[in-house]
């Protein structure tokens, strides 16, 4: 059994090791606080079919809590809009947000384990939003290895948010490249 006080993720491990000290390099750095850090990931599932059968988005969430190691909250409409036939407080979709070793063992297995099954990498759609922040989605939920796919029902979507410290999208990218996130350019 893991002893939980000593026990430092390998991502987290290899921040602090050379992740750190590359980008104060590449970057010109004078002060460490400068160094940008990832702050949290956000996982997001929108379930279209809630609007017929709301056993779908507990569903989601138990397969998201599966994917994340940690509880989903199930995400509630704000407002009625009758075109989707939606109504005020329906289940639509469940999100989790990662920090700490819980995110850095996360991203360890979104890039080692989860990238690399997907099958297309037209189905990862990345993008950065001009303030530091990572963004893609992914088609299938199933390329999680936590996902059994006998009890998955329905394939699922799901962003993934990466927030980083950092406000410029060219300091954000080579942080991600340095844990060795795929980019396609």
């Amino acid at each position: 059994m893991l002893d939980q006080a000593t026990y430092t993720p390998r991502l987290k491990a290899l921040y602090a090791a050379s992740i750190r000290a590359a980008m104060k390099e590449q970057f010109g750095y004078k002060n460490d606080m400068q160094i940008p850090k990832i702050e949290k990931v956000v996982l997001n599932m929108g379930v279209g079919e809630a609007v017929k059968d709301t056993k779908k988005v507990k569903q989601a969430a138990e397969e998201l809590t599966l994917i994340a190691g940690q509880k989903a909250v199930i995400t509630k409409a704000k407002n009625s809009i009758a075109g989707f036939r939606v109504r005020e407080e329906m289940p639509l979709g469940c999100k989790v947000t990662l920090r700490g070793d819980r995110m850095y063992e996360f991203l360890d297995r979104l890039i080692n384990i989860a990238l690399p099954r997907v099958r297309d990498f037209r189905g990862v759609k990345p993008s950065f939003d001009g303030r530091g922040n990572f963004a893609m989605g992914l088609k299938e939920h199933i390329v999680f290895p936590e996902i059994d796919f006998d009890k998955v029902d329905e394939v699922l979507g799901m962003d993934i948010i990466i927030c980083t410290s950092t406000q410029v999208d060219a300091e954000a990218k080579a942080l991600l490249k340095a844990f060795n996130m795929p980019f396609n350019a």
